[in-house]
């Protein structure tokens, strides 16, 4: 998902709007099917943005904003460790294992998996109705 800060040039509107993709807000431009909310007019443009990072070197250890940073990593750490303990890693061949499972109703396996794949690949996997799911995975930095 990315969100995008738009303007209406008709009424100078300025608003945010989420879409699947980049491409997915092209698609959907060059159909003419955004407009603006307020004077549904069709002139509608993307703005220039700017990320919001957060830097850990400007934050100190009382802003809401590390807290919420830390907790979220530490979510998603434990969400790792579970995955890690509880499935098996197939690394770069996750989706012909993924696929082998499904198809070759290998369902009585102990364990699930978990492994590396594009997005594009997860898309065709769920398009044969293949249960993935993307799960972000932190790197420690402290080896």
């Amino acid at each position: 998902m990315i969100k995008y800060k738009l303007i209406c040039k008709s009424c100078n509107l300025s608003f945010d709007s989420w879409f699947a993709s980049s491409q997915e807000y092209e698609k959907l431009k060059k159909k003419k099917f955004l407009s603006c909310h307020k004077c549904n007019s069709k002139k509608v443009e993307k703005t220039l943005m700017a990320p919001q990072l957060l830097n850990k070197l400007k934050l100190n250890n009382n802003d809401k904003k590390f807290q919420k940073f830390n907790q979220i990593n530490k979510k998603i750490k434990e969400y790792q460790k579970f995955i890690e303990k509880n499935f098996k890693y197939v690394g770069e061949n996750f989706v012909y294992e993924a696929r082998s499972i499904h198809y070759n109703d290998k369902k009585n396996t102990n364990k699930g998996i978990y492994g590396t794949a594009s997005i594009d690949e997860i898309k065709e996997l769920k398009d044969e109705g293949i249960d993935t799911e993307i799960i972000p995975w932190l790197e420690d930095k402290n080896n």
